[in-house]
This record gives structure tokens, C-alpha cells and sequence, in this order.
């Protein structure tokens, strides 16, 4: 069996944890499991449907979540070949594209389209998140490396992107500034979550670490699986967190400028991005040994920073 690839996958905006924008398995946006038994938390790099997610719009969250969840598992569960995945995955986005040309899906995934058809139809959902979600798949079939940042953003832009889109789109926004802001949202969730797990994905030789980034702190990415926290790992993984921390901060007011309980969510998965990077930066940045996360005590400090959030702009007056 090789090494699944974890996607960036990557709130009202999410595509993996606490951080990672998880749909709640055990909130009201969850009341349905797939006739397969799957929980909906199970996609890692999914958005939060809870019971901030407004009713009418919970079954098209739920609807994308088993699309996106069900492509997952075609590339990173079981034994198949690269070849295999490949194939799978491009049978799956032909039934997607099947369904947009208002044609039936294969029996296969029926259980998986039959519902998105509906949200398609019930809400306007444009096809191109979609096929940007199965782009990225396709890509971590490979498992690539990443030359340098902008390859890394390339890659979140398909992979963790498209989530935050489909879900201003389903709550009724479509500003540009509220998009951009979403897309630095999603994107800093999850680049943290890949400087969280660099235990988890390096002794399986998944590399998210930007090659030039590593090459200028003398960190040698040839050989993943023998890679130690030291001097080295600790300043490139310290520049990467602040890089992340300014992209979370970027796009963070626009859980104020968004109302209601899609406002208030986006605050908890903010704050939750930030906390992973606190945590990191409480470990000196040593995540090739150790994986940091969200436990039952940052509750409270999450909604505290939840509640009093302030817009950046007026946070960076204050502080100059």
C-alpha cells in the first residue's frame, strides 16, 4: 500500500481538525449520514456545519461535503495504483460533469450525486469549485513536491480555496473582497495544518514544505523520513508560521463583516487557525517529533477571542 497523500485537505470556510473547518458529525448539518455509514466529520479540510449552519442551506453543505469526501477517499484509502486513482477520479468528474449537462450520474456514485444535483439546482452552484476540488486530488495522486510558496498556494488554491467559495455562495455573498478575504482564510488553514502534521506527513514522505524555503535554511527535503527538529527545521518552520499567521490575519475581518451565525462561525474557525500557530510557536516549532492541537481547554480562550475580535486595521493602529 503506498503512502496516502493528506490533501490540503484544506468554517464558514474550511479543504483536515479542529482548525481544518471539519464538518460537525454531531450538529444538526450532519443529521444525515451517507447510505454508507460515513460520518461527516470524517473529511478533515471540510468546513464546520454546526449549529451556527443556518437550516436551509444544511443539506447542500452536506451534499458537498459527501462529494468532496467521497473524491477523497478514491485517492487516499486502499491499495489501488496511481494509475487506478487517476482513473477513478476522472470517471468521478465525468459524472459530475454528467450531472451539470442535466444528464443522469452512473449508478456507482449515485448516492453521491443524486443529492448534489439538488443542491446544483436548489442553489446555483457553479461547477468550476468543484472541478478545482477534484484538480487537486488528481494532483495528490502524484504526491508532488512544491518548488516554492507560489507552487504551495497554486495547490491551496484548488484544494482548500473552493470550499470557502461554495460556502459564501450558499450563504448569498459574492463580492470580490469577501472572496479574496475567504481565500486567505482557507489558505492559512491550511498551510497551518501542514506545519501541525509535519510528523505525521514526512515519515510517509508527503513534502509540504516549500523546497526553496528549505533549501535557504540548509534543510535537506531528500529523504523526508530522517528529517529531526533542530536549529534549521525550527527557523524555517518559525518563518513559515509568521507567513501563515499575516495570510490568516489578512483575510480574518471578514468574520466581522459577515452577519449572523455565518459571522460568529467564521470567528471560531479563525481563531482556531490562530491557536494551532500559537501552539506550534509554545513548542518552539519542533512539529517534526511532536503534533500540537486543539483540546477541551482552548474552548474558553476560543470564544473569548471569538467575542472580542476587532478589525485589523484598527488592531494595527492601536499596536503602531
Amino acid at each position: 500500500m503506498r503512502p496516502s497523500p493528506r490533501r490540503g485537505k484544506p468554517s464558514i470556510l474550511s479543504p483536515r481538525a479542529c482548525t481544518r473547518l471539519q464538518v460537525n458529525s454531531s450538529g444538526p448539518c450532519a443529521a444525515g449520514r451517507d447510505n454508507r455509514g460515513v460520518g461527516v466529520a470524517h473529511y478533515e479540510n471540510f468546513p464546520v456545519a454546526s449549529v451556527l449552519c443556518p437550516p436551509r442551506i444544511r443539506g447542500a453543505v452536506v451534499a458537498v461535503y459527501h462529494y468532496a469526501r467521497t473524491a477523497d477517499d478514491l485517492a487516499d484509502e486502499g491499495d489501488a495504483s496511481t494509475e487506478q486513482r487517476q482513473a477513478e477520479l476522472l470517471a468521478y468528474r465525468d459524472d459530475l460533469r454528467r450531472v451539470y449537462a442535466g444528464q443522469p450520474p452512473s449508478p456507482r456514485w449515485e448516492h453521491v450525486f443524486a443529492p448534489l444535483r439538488q443542491a446544483i439546482a436548489g442553489h446555483a452552484i457553479p461547477p468550476q469549485p468543484l472541478e478545482d476540488l477534484l484538480d487537486a486530488f488528481l494532483q495528490d495522486v502524484r504526491n508532488p513536491r512544491h518548488a516554492d510558496r507560489s507552487a504551495l498556494l497554486d495547490y491551496c488554491r484548488r484544494s482548500a480555496n473552493p470550499v470557502g467559495r461554495l460556502l459564501l455562495h450558499l450563504h448569498g455573498v459574492s463580492d470580490a473582497g469577501a472572496l479574496a478575504r475567504a481565500d486567505r482564510i482557507c489558505t492559512a488553514l491550511q498551510l497551518a495544518n501542514f506545519w501541525q502534521d509535519c510528523s505525521v506527513d514526512l515519515p510517509r514522505g508527503r513534502v509540504y514544505l516549500p523546497m526553496a524555503d528549505a533549501q535557504r535554511h540548509g534543510v535537506d527535503l531528500d529523504d523526508p523520513p530522517r528529517l529531526r527538529d533542530g536549529p534549521s527545521t525550527q527557523a524555517l518552520l518559525r518563518e513559515l508560521c509568521d507567513w501563515t499567521r499575516k495570510t490568516m490575519l489578512d483575510g480574518a475581518d471578514l468574520a466581522l463583516q459577515l452577519p449572523g451565525r455565518a459571522g460568529w462561525e467564521l470567528r471560531l474557525v479563525v481563531q482556531g487557525g490562530l491557536r494551532i500557530l500559537d501552539k506550534i510557536r509554545q513548542v518552539d516549532y519542533r512539529t517534526l517529533a511532536h503534533r500540537p492541537v486543539i483540546g477541551a481547554r482552548d474552548a474558553v480562550p476560543l470564544a473569548w477571542r471569538a467575542l472580542t475580535m476587532r478589525p485589523q486595521a484598527a488592531s494595527a493602529r492601536s499596536s503602531a
